[in-house]
């Protein structure tokens, strides 16, 4: 089979299953499968995959046929310009995200400065801020084991594991009080109640606790608040990804805080809430 005719069969496939994007799909399980660039493929048409390339491919197109996510199949998600591992046992890192480290790098974190990514997940978050801010002190948390375990792989990838202290923690249990400068965190902030909305592949293939808070996609963010304020440092920041869905709510539970704020996404959409705690 040549790389056109495996590349339009392959779209026909996912066209017909209703996926999203279905070139783009193809041509990045096609690369993956290749271990080649878009150029590569663009350039060499009339290649010949070999029999073993072929059958893998079309097993990775009748994996995302199913509605797998590409990343979950690759194995891989950019983040931040870096090349991140990812599994099933952590949230996709998603552009939106990369507004919380916009925000927290608007600070100028000086030299010395603590921050902790409260659910780092794959470590998407710990890992730009370290990568961004050499002269700060990082921390990452998770509750789960095998979410710190691929953060922990990230790091050392990108040479970033001396760096970021990892903690397998429920939030911030543990975490001496007034400690910190910046508290970070995408926690899970989806109502069960909008399930329905959520695309399926995302409700059937991420992790459940990394997307749905609970009834009404509260409350992490309920717990979150309290035990960020008690850890941080007057003048403190806390920065949370959230969705408009809870904006307004989430501007509430931040009351007792200084110089709240949310900041919007490309689409002028609400994604991220940045408070202040009082002096």
């Amino acid at each position: 089979m040549l790389i056109k005719d495996a590349l339009n069969s392959a779209i026909s496939a996912l066209t017909a299953s209703q996926v999203g994007s279905p070139r783009l799909n193809a041509e990045t399980l096609l690369m993956f499968t290749l271990g080649r660039d878009r150029a590569y493929l663009f350039a060499h048409p009339e290649h010949e995959l070999t029999s073993q390339e072929k059958i893998n491919y079309q097993e990775a197109i009748a994996q995302r046929a199913m509605g797998i996510p590409t990343q979950y199949i690759t194995g891989h998600q950019e983040f931040w310009g870096m090349d991140l591992i990812v599994s099933p046992a952590v949230l996709i890192p998603r552009p939106e995200t990369e507004h919380v480290i916009e925000a927290a790098l608007t600070l100028s974190p000086g030299a010395g400065s603590r921050i902790v990514d409260v659910g780092t997940g794959s470590g998407c978050m710990a890992l730009a801020l370290a990568k961004e801010l050499p002269h700060a002190e990082i921390y990452a948390t998770d509750i789960s084991p095998a979410a710190i375990e691929i953060a922990r792989a990230n790091a050392a990838r990108h040479g970033l594991a001396p760096r970021i202290h990892f903690h397998q923690t429920d939030l911030l249990r543990g975490f001496d009080p007034a400690a910190f400068d910046v508290v970070v965190s995408n926690p899970p902030y989806v109502g069960e109640s909008e399930e329905d909305h959520v695309q399926l592949e995302v409700r059937k293939y991420e992790p459940r606790n990394a997307v749905f808070a609970g009834p009404t996609g509260l409350e992490v963010i309920e717990r979150l608040i309290p035990q960020a304020h008690a850890i941080l440092k007057p003048g403190g920041f806390l920065i949370m990804e959230m969705s408009a869905t809870i904006a307004e709510y989430v501007k509430r539970l931040l009351a007792d805080w200084s110089d709240v704020r949310v900041v919007n996404d490309l689409q002028g959409i609400p994604r991220v809430a940045v408070a202040v705690k009082a002096r």
